[in-house]
């Protein structure tokens, strides 16, 4: 999750964006994780990567609709439905399936493996929430069970989220090194269990940490002028698919949504315009 604030869309923004017709789809009638070197990511190709031209919807809480016409499902590692998962892949899509490898959440089945001394400071606007530290070996050992989980669940890749502690005030003595070394273990860990692997966020670091991941996931890029961070990642073929949330996009002020989805088609980066929530309660897709 993208550490920026926290807003609740109106209800009559929904009403607006039901409304809208063209690429993007309303949910209602949308169509069919202790060294201090970093570890070298895996030389075990991912079975499956996406492409470049993949389209995707992202629905991590509610009910999951999986009636959208497109390649690529990002939902929950826990709490998808095996069904749901089993479904997914039997109508053709792949799926990738979302956990948190930075921060420990209190509602998840694996929280009390945590050690006290492996979770730091809240979450700011995240009830329930800490962050980890991620140089623990033990918090790298639950991380590497997640994986184990995406696989047995029939995951086709994974969104670790939160793997940019360092720029927050994780309540640790995190930095860029100790951040790229984690995010390398995730990313060869995945891949060891031919899993692909998104970076999320974590623009900082997308020239170090690039080569080493299949695709990226980005929270409003669009809303913080940062985007131009990802053109090597797309120059060399990588899928970026991207999340937008802000008002105006939502209600397309001043044709704010319409000078988005030029600016993404563009670049050829996957946008949607989403509820903060990720409910499905709202959804209009650039493509």
């Amino acid at each position: 999750m993208r550490i920026v604030r926290v807003w609740v869309v109106a209800m009559a923004a929904m009403a607006v964006l039901a409304g809208c017709g063209g690429g993007g789809a309303a949910s209602t009638g949308a169509a069919a994780a202790a060294a201090s070197t970093p570890v070298a990511s895996s030389s075990k190709a991912a079975q499956w990567v996406p492409s470049r031209s993949d389209t995707w919807q992202w629905q991590l809480n509610g009910s999951i609709d999986t009636a959208y016409a497109v390649q690529v499902y990002d939902i929950d590692l826990f709490d998808a439905p095996q069904a749901t998962i089993d479904n997914l892949k039997a109508q053709g899509h792949r799926v990738v399936c979302y956990f948190s490898a930075g921060s420990a959440e209190s509602w998840r089945p694996d929280y009390s493996q945590f050690a006290s001394s492996d979770k730091g400071n809240n979450l700011a606007g995240w009830s329930g929430e800490r962050w980890l530290d991620t140089r623990s070996a033990n918090v790298r050992n639950i991380m590497q069970a997640r994986l184990d989980l995406a696989v047995s669940k029939g995951c086709n890749g994974v969104e670790p989220d939160n793997v940019d502690g360092y720029t927050n005030n994780p309540g640790f003595p995190l930095n860029s090194s100790t951040q790229a070394d984690f995010n390398l273990f995730i990313a060869s860990a995945a891949h060891a269990r031919g899993l692909a692997v998104a970076l999320k966020n974590d623009l900082e670091q997308i020239d170090t940490l690039g080569a080493s991941f299949d695709f990226a996931i980005n929270e409003q890029c669009h809303e913080l002028n940062e985007c131009d961070g990802y053109d090597a990642f797309l120059a060399s073929g990588k899928a970026v698919f991207n999340a937008e949330y802000a008002a105006a996009y939502v209600q397309n002020t001043g044709g704010a949504r319409d000078a988005l989805c030029r600016s993404a088609k563009t670049a050829q980066m996957h946008t949607l315009v989403l509820p903060e929530a990720l409910d499905d309660s709202f959804r209009f897709s650039c493509d």
